[in-house]
């Protein structure tokens, strides 16, 4: 069926869309071509800038449906009755690579689920691991330095990406998990995903409980060899996003089982390891994780550009009976998550439908901007007002934490077995012996391109720390590949 006659950007039929205006046949082409100068400049201003990380990326619309009563817990609406269904769209990503980067790469992958709850959105921002590479954000601009480009070669270093990990022995850990059997999935349907942060639930009572999140894949870990991930990345740079996309189409719909870990707050002053670290995990055996839902992806989304590039994801955005943790990560990621939105997309890209509110309605005071929608037509734009606009409910979303002490740059508390080696030593250690010899080859190869022979020492102490048998098979490899 036709839609009608093509226009240009104000409504008005377009005549000729093959041929350009020109003065005479073979002449000059003429400045009054408005149809052709609003092509050319729509088309220069087509892209916006892209994220300085998590930049590659597919993305999903989906349900999470409530399986069990929380409401212990927390007083979160959409979390408040069983059977209850909840509005999703969830990014995946790679975190280093650039916009046009391959799929199948060794690198943590960002999971970025927005719930449209009746309370406002609510933005759960994490990754395909229950841990990362450092605990505080004032390192996060020097750690993805050394992921991405150096600014002398213009090409990732080896040197630079063990210099900072061996200077950074918090890292040790993350970089077990990455270089082990899971660091390349072989599609985001089989791979799980993670909070990762602590974040605070609080219930009607105003009870505080820290809670970690994870979501366990029902389709089943499935990764990638080395080997196999560098033929893909040739042959389909656009696997992971092509495999999402198609398994929607036909009608197999992805699905998470999800599962929360729980922490009484009188907890997290005693407990062994620092719960708010988010190199650490909180061992199974401490807080078992407890299934309350499930996560099923089922609707592609009808423009990548418009609702996978354009969407926008905050760890800020919380609803009633959610709040924060004072996970240094976390409270960094607060800022700038929503800074880097503003200057990427826009002031108003909250406005976007796929960043909008569905179910309920955002009304605020912000006026004005790029790409502002007139939304709130001739209502007054200041609170407290007497003509009916919206007012304040008394109630913060969360419970306030106790804080003592003066003002710093504190390191994070110590707690009994809080050291950067012990959760890296653990994971090596719950290995078969396949996988120890796939993680030590991974590794080694890597660390074999460094230029630095007191670089590779410090790489291969760190790990020689978490396990001895780790870093003696380590240190052999790495010295057959350097000869």
């Amino acid at each position: 069926m036709t839609q009608g006659p093509l226009t240009t950007e104000a409504g008005a039929p377009v005549a000729d869309n093959q041929n350009s205006e020109t003065a005479g046949v073979g002449g000059p082409v003429l400045v009054q071509d408005q149809l052709l100068l609003e092509k050319l400049a729509h088309f220069n201003r087509e892209r916006i800038p892209e994220r300085v990380v998590h930049a590659r990326g597919a993305g999903a619309y989906g349900t999470f449906t409530l399986t069990r009563d929380v409401s212990q817990w927390t007083r979160a609406k959409f979390l408040s009755e069983v059977g209850k269904q909840t509005e999703t769209f969830l990014r995946f990503s790679t975190v280093a690579g650039n916009l046009g980067a391959a799929d199948a790469v060794r690198d943590p992958r960002g999971w970025a689920l927005k719930f449209y709850t009746e309370e406002g959105n609510y933005d759960l921002v994490g990754n395909n691991t229950p841990v990362f590479f450092i605990k505080d954000a004032i390192k996060f601009p020097d750690f993805i330095h050394t992921q991405k480009r150096d600014p002398y070669t213009g090409s990732q270093e080896a040197d630079n990406v063990w210099d900072f990990w061996g200077l950074s022995p918090e890292s040790t850990h993350q970089v077990t998990w990455l270089f082990g059997d899971r660091g390349i999935p072989a599609s985001y349907r089989h791979m799980n995903g993670y909070g990762s942060h602590t974040y605070q639930w609080n219930n009607e009572a105003g009870e505080v409980f820290w809670v970690k999140y994870h979501f366990k894949t029902d389709q089943g870990i499935k990764n990638l060899t080395q080997a196999e991930a560098n033929r893909l990345a040739g042959e389909d740079p656009d696997s992971h996003q092509r495999d999402l996309r198609e398994a929607i189409e036909r009608g197999d719909f992805p699905t998470w089982t999800v599962q929360v870990q729980i922490m009484p707050a009188a907890d997290a002053a005693t407990y062994r390891f620092n719960p708010f670290d988010l190199t650490k995990v909180w061992p199974h055996e401490d807080y078992p994780p407890i299934e309350i839902g499930k996560l099923e992806l089922n609707r592609n989304p009808e423009n990548i550009f418009a609702e996978v590039e354009q969407s926008i994801f905050s760890p800020a955005h919380f609803v009633p009976g959610i709040g924060p943790s004072p996970d240094k990560m976390l409270q960094g990621r607060l800022f700038a998550y929503g800074d880097a939105h503003r200057y990427r997309v826009g002031i108003n890209a909250d406005h976007l439908p796929v960043n909008r509110p569905h179910a309920t309605e955002a009304r605020t005071n912000s006026r004005d901007g790029f790409l502002y929608d007139g939304r709130h037509k001739g209502a007054k734009n200041y609170e407290p007002n007497s003509f009916g606009g919206p007012h304040q409910t008394g109630r913060p979303l969360w419970q306030p934490v106790p804080v003592t002490g003066g003002t710093g740059n504190h390191a994070a508390p110590v707690h009994a077995e809080d050291d950067d080696f012990v959760q890296a030593g653990n994971l090596y250690r719950l290995m078969s012996e396949d996988e120890k010899g796939r993680l030590v080859e991974n590794l080694s190869g890597f660390i074999a391109k460094v230029s630095r022979d007191d670089i590779v020492e410090r790489a291969i102490n760190n790990f020689r720390q978490a396990d001895g048998d780790f870093g003696k098979r380590l240190e052999a490899a790495v010295q057959a590949l350097r000869g």
